[in-house]
């Protein structure tokens, strides 16, 4: 998440939205005079503010001649181009890109029930996340981490956050299911053996929650 705000700062400025929007806009990768050129600005200010749009991973940035030119004998000039699917920033966090993916893997597959098939997707997509979400073997971190906002109480790990609360709100038996498959894939991957996901729906947080084996 402090990638993606460092990313938010950066685009508060005027001058890099316009740089970034402009650059994201084209075809082609953008030397640093045809950005200048298009948003109106010196050479030097557009390098510097599209070079701090590569610091925060909006851009990216690598040398080359501009589209449509020759190389020449000198040096070839530094060349930007947008990142990614660009940027997407909820409080609380939502991850729905997840949901839709396991369903459409589902789909796609052709298995039936599909319902199953996605839960199966989604436990192996929960041990997956596991050995790349940060702090390793922590499952109060690694939640924290997926945006689940978890809370140590009493006989249970509580989480006060759903990430996918939409779309659990209008197809609560089927997103609550997907979710406790991929916590319980997560918890396995993980090599937790003091707690395991169980569905438990409350008001204002996720159905699930880690109770205590």
């Amino acid at each position: 998440m402090d990638d993606r705000w460092n990313a938010v700062t950066a685009l508060s400025e005027p001058s890099r939205r316009a740089l970034y929007d402009y650059v994201r806009r084209q075809d082609h990768p953008v030397a640093r005079e045809e950005a200048a050129a298009a948003t109106a600005m010196s050479r030097a200010l557009a390098a510097f503010h599209m070079d701090k749009l590569v610091e925060v991973g909006l851009l990216s940035a690598r040398y080359a001649a501009p589209a449509g030119e020759a190389r020449g004998r000198g040096r070839a000039p530094k060349v930007y181009e947008a990142t990614g699917d660009g940027l997407a920033v909820t409080i609380p966090e939502r991850r729905y890109e997840l949901i839709a993916d396991i369903l459409a893997e589902a789909v796609a597959g052709g298995e039936q029930p599909t319902a199953e098939a996605a839960a199966r997707l989604a436990y192996r997509r929960g041990r997956d996340l596991s050995v790349v979400v940060p702090p390793g073997p922590d499952v109060v971190g690694a939640l924290a981490a997926l945006g689940f906002e978890p809370r140590s109480d009493p006989g249970a790990v509580t989480l006060h956050n759903c990430p996918f609360h939409a779309l659990a709100a209008r197809h609560t038996a089927l997103v609550c299911g997907l979710n406790h498959a991929f916590l319980s894939g997560l918890v396995d991957g993980l090599g937790v053996q003091d707690v395991a996901p169980v569905l438990s729906p409350h008001s204002g947080r996720c159905c699930v929650e880690l109770r205590s084996r």
